[in-house]
């Protein structure tokens, strides 16, 4: 796998009234085939940013239709959002997120954070405040919060307590790592040490992209954090209580974990040590099932220490699924 840069996108338009010279913060937010959920993500977010004199940067990621950018046009040349819109080309989840941090670092030369929201989700009130304060306070380089679900009528409610869906923390304060770009606050020193570009566009399909990035940035001495107090609402269609792909977002976490700690160690002593923790979570998965399923009262969720063990073992032999491949289906 390799990372490989593009050249910038150019900006399509940009609200009248922007001054990018006084902003600090920008939020960077990626769409895909999603008009009317995209601005009602922005309409979120208008008046936090006038408030903190901040800048939104759209990203379009369908080169062909660009129903998001013609769908945001009105708030932006209104003044009604301060920001810009572009078009990511080079089709991918990585590649829409790369394209926004390209863009920041380029067009707000003040800006000292950006952060992240996706196109079916809400902010919550004072999110940009508080993710903001978290990040000062804890004096950490990244800053994540909760993504919390909202289930569509007609979902299952069986799935609705599975760990695909819950947070990894529930307390503010300095944590050891994130494993979502669905909320986060990236400091500007974490974008320009990470290099461009940001995310590896190997995991544009599977997923995957932000875990990997969060790995390498450890690695490099940055710190992360959690606000509890900072979420954001993400819109969770129907289909993804079923339980097909409930299953494949299970193996993909499983073979993403197996992905990244062979690219860590690529040797034969770090495969031996995957494999072996592999099996280990393999032969413990049944134990630890039932626990997990007694505890959250859900006979699907005992079914996830298998699914993400198998999953790792999958990757072993190049299966990883490619859930982001087709995104109207994910």
């Amino acid at each position: 796998m390799t990372r490989s840069a593009s050249l910038p996108d150019p900006i399509e338009f940009r609200a009248p009234c922007l001054e990018a010279d006084a902003c600090e913060t920008v939020v960077v937010l990626p769409t895909f085939r999603r008009p009317a959920q995209v601005v009602a993500t922005l309409r979120s977010l208008a008046a936090q940013l006038h408030r903190h004199r901040a800048a939104v940067i759209v990203m379009d990621n369908d080169d062909d239709a660009r129903e998001g950018l013609e769908a945001v046009r009105p708030l932006l040349l209104s003044d009604e959002v301060p920001g810009m819109a572009l078009v990511a080309r080079e089709r991918g989840n990585c590649s829409a997120y790369n394209a926004g941090f390209r863009a920041a670092l380029a067009e707000f030369p003040r800006m000292r954070r950006c952060l992240v929201i996706d196109d079916d989700e809400l902010a919550g009130a004072d999110w940009i405040e508080r993710m903001t304060a978290e990040a000062e306070r804890s004096g950490v380089d990244i800053v994540g919060g909760p993504q919390m679900p909202v289930f569509e009528r007609g979902g299952n409610g069986r799935f609705e307590r599975h760990p695909v869906f819950r947070q990894h923390y529930d307390r503010s304060g300095p944590v050891p790592i994130l494993y979502s770009s669905g909320n986060v606050l990236i400091s500007r020193t974490v974008l320009e040490a990470a290099g461009d570009p940001v995310l590896d566009t190997a995991f544009n399909f599977i997923g995957g992209g932000d875990s990997d990035f969060y790995s390498r940035m450890r690695e490099r001495g940055f710190r992360f954090g959690w606000c509890e107090e900072a979420p954001v609402f993400e819109t969770v269609p129907e289909r993804r209580t079923r339980f097909d792909w409930v299953n494949a977002r299970s193996l993909r976490n499983g073979a993403i974990s197996s992905l990244i700690e062979h690219r860590r160690r690529p040797d034969a002593a770090g495969r031996a040590r995957t494999l072996l923790k592999s099996a280990a979570l393999l032969a413990s998965a049944p134990a630890r099932g039932l626990r997990l399923g007694w505890r959250l009262r859900s006979p699907v969720a005992a079914l996830y220490p298998l699914q993400v063990a198998l999953g790792r073992f999958q990757a072993e032999f190049g299966r990883v699924g490619e859930q982001y491949r087709q995104p109207e289906r994910n």
